[in-house]
């Protein structure tokens, strides 16, 4: 785990995991339960997961397999 790109399938594990729709720390809360372990063993990365999964999400919507409603934090897919 390196980079922002590593956490695009766990974001979408977590919204599969939530019906599809859930608000954007619920995702946070499914990976960390899920990949602690992994997450504590990237270095650096450890100290800005939470800010790359934000990144990772804006890519996916580019991707057009997610979107996000930015007023409510709801992250859904697409």
């Amino acid at each position: 785990m390196t980079s922002r790109l590593d956490l695009m399938p766990w974001i979408i594990e977590g919204l599969k995991t939530s019906g599809g729709r859930v608000h954007f720390i619920e995702i946070a809360k499914h990976i960390w339960s899920r990949h602690k372990s992994e997450l504590e063993r990237s270095g650096d990365f450890f100290y800005k997961w939470q800010y790359e999964m934000r990144w990772a999400g804006d890519q996916l919507v580019r991707d057009k397999k997610m979107k996000k409603n930015g007023s409510s934090g709801i992250w859904e897919l697409t």
